[in-house]
């Protein structure tokens, strides 16, 4: 079996911080789920508000499985909350509910990192499902051309990863000052709105470093950094 010493030492470190981030994550959830928000506002309740503070009525807010599966899709203008987080009057599901709606504001008010990200999402999960298909192909037959043809579909991924960042922390961004000002969460509970956003958003951070440590190895394998084709 094939086995490149490399490779599992440049995405360790990416590895380590994507384990750790979800961690941090799952353990902000559970811990502030627990606490009741002080006005007994759902997750729903809460994105409604915020919305509606945003002069935002045409967005519907839906219920759907899973545990932290929470994502605004602007395709159709859904706010799909899970249900933990739908129907729960806690600090942590109020946190998340806002944040979505922070997309739909982001998705009303024209935010350009969203339409850039929303128009890489074809190419991104072509990419995503082929690069390493294509990349893996050209090694294994040793055709440089092959190889820079995954690499290519591959900094697609990458890309899409790096324009998310300013698209989520932009949404939590949102998420904790419309929320405080319009009265959805009180200041006692803001610090746990912010620990579970900022949680959350590690996550995308670690899923960057993790795509720009990969491809930083395919570049290496392939020559175009350091010189030699391996």
């Amino acid at each position: 079996m094939f086995f490149d010493p490399l490779y599992l030492l440049m995405l360790l470190p990416g590895m380590a911080l994507s384990g750790w981030a979800a961690w941090k994550t799952r353990s902000a959830f559970a811990k502030y789920s627990k606490v009741r928000t002080m006005n007994g506002l759902t997750g729903a309740e809460a994105a409604r508000r915020m919305l509606a503070s945003a002069g935002i009525g045409d967005v519907e807010i839906v219920a759907t499985r899973g545990r932290l599966s929470d994502h605004y899709n602007p395709l159709n203008k859904t706010l799909n909350l899970s249900e933990p987080v739908f129907g729960t009057p806690s600090v942590a599901a109020v946190g998340v509910a806002c944040h979505e709606a922070g997309h739909a504001i982001q998705h009303a008010r024209h935010y350009a990192p969203l339409k850039l990200r929303s128009a890489l999402v074809p190419t991104a999960r072509i990419g995503s499902s082929l690069s390493m298909w294509v990349i893996f192909g050209g090694l294994i037959l040793q055709l440089q051309g092959l190889v820079l043809a995954g690499i290519a579909l591959f900094s697609a991924v990458v890309l899409f990863q790096l324009v998310t960042l300013p698209v989520e922390f932009d949404a939590s961004k949102r998420a904790k000052e419309v929320a405080f000002q319009q009265g959805i969460i009180t200041s006692q509970e803001r610090e746990g709105v912010s620990k579970v956003l900022d949680a959350a958003a590690l996550t995308y951070v670690a899923a960057a470093i993790t795509s720009i440590l990969t491809l930083l190895y395919f570049l290496i394998r392939a020559g175009v950094l350091g010189g030699r084709r391996n």
